[in-house]
């Protein structure tokens, strides 16, 4: 076996733990607000999600092209497989240190940072910043005011049209709802997230020479990046599932569809029509508080809200500078 299969294989292992980071880190992101009002139990809710993103990841082809071919250029060889590697790594790291204090931050905002900052300390490498403001930048700041703003008006939509409704009734026709919307929820984090593992795996089979396309993704890459994402999610964020179902604002049935509602139109919108790799998180997070910003101002947990915001903010850097220590530490073995 020689050096540069050895180093494709460990990229690609290092992108399913990724993957599979991905799917506990972000699980929250489809089934907290299902989990919180009641509408699903536990375990079916994430059993959904899991079958979602399984779904949703053969849908994802083109944010996967976007991650593989248009964040970063490296030449190839073994030592940009390092860099890669690195990467891939620094993400890793940082899904788990806010998966430990339960901070529902964006692992793919923390995969871009990675490969990023691995990139830079690379000879060769080029980190295409006019992508990375296109792709990455523009839409990390937009989706979550969008999220926020449609979140508010489904939410007022739904409270004027159902107005005369009886409260009983109308919360268990909501928990039935829940269940497509968390469903579609799902499907949107598996075209999001899964098509991101996807394009590191294509990039690491190029970089490498296994393939001459930047952009072709083989059918086993969809499969194993999919299942991966699939039994993640089914493990379970339960720290991050407490935080955005219960912390930020007291949901119920109505407040926890119009929020799944709207960030699974924003994903949807984005990879099919964009090809644009945005956060899940930060898409549901806003449209939650968006919801329940309808109540009162108060009643959105700010202080709660505000942390979230600085672990958004500073997801990039920190998974960037974490991958640089990570590659100075492989670059004598890669």
């Amino acid at each position: 076996m020689d050096a540069t299969l050895i180093a494709v294989l460990a990229v690609i292992v290092a992108a399913m733990v990724f993957d599979y980071t991905n799917g506990f880190h972000d699980a929250a992101n489809a089934i907290a607000t299902s989990i919180s009002t009641r509408a699903l139990t536990p375990r079916v809710a994430l059993a959904m999600a899991a079958v979602g993103n399984f779904a949703g990841a053969h849908l994802g082809a083109g944010v996967a092209k976007t991650v593989g071919d248009g964040l970063v250029s490296l030449p190839t060889g073994v030592a940009s497989l390092g860099v890669v590697f690195a990467g891939v790594v620094g993400a890793i790291c940082w899904n788990l240190t806010t998966w430990y204090f339960g901070l529902p931050s964006s692992s793919s905002h923390a995969l871009f940072g990675g490969l990023v900052g691995s990139t830079l300390l690379a000879s060769g490498g080029h980190v295409k910043w006019g992508n990375i403001l296109d792709k990455v930048i523009i839409p990390m700041v937009l989706s979550p005011i969008v999220g926020l703003i449609l979140g508010f008006l489904v939410m007022l939509a739904i409270l004027w049209l159902f107005r005369h409704g009886q409260p009983g009734k109308l919360n268990r026709g909501f928990r039935y709802a829940q269940t497509v919307s968390a469903a579609a929820m799902s499907v949107g984090h598996g075209m999001q997230d899964a098509a991101k593992t996807m394009g590191i795996v294509v990039l690491a089979l190029y970089t490498g020479g296994y393939q001459t396309d930047k952009t072709h993704i083989p059918q086993w890459v969809f499969w194993t990046s999919a299942a991966m994402l699939a039994l993640g999610t089914y493990s379970g964020g339960w720290r991050i599932i407490r935080t955005l179902g219960r912390k930020i604002i007291d949901l119920g049935p109505p407040e926890g569809f119009a929020a799944e509602t709207v960030a699974s139109a924003v994903l949807y919108f984005n990879a099919l029509v964009l090809k644009a790799p945005i956060s899940t998180t930060h898409t549901i997070t806003s449209a939650i508080m968006g919801v329940g910003a309808t109540k009162r101002l108060s009643a959105v947990r700010w202080n709660v809200a505000g942390n979230i915001v600085i672990a958004w903010v500073i997801t990039f850097p920190a998974a960037a500078a974490i991958a640089c220590l990570v590659y100075l530490l492989v670059r004598p073995i890669f």
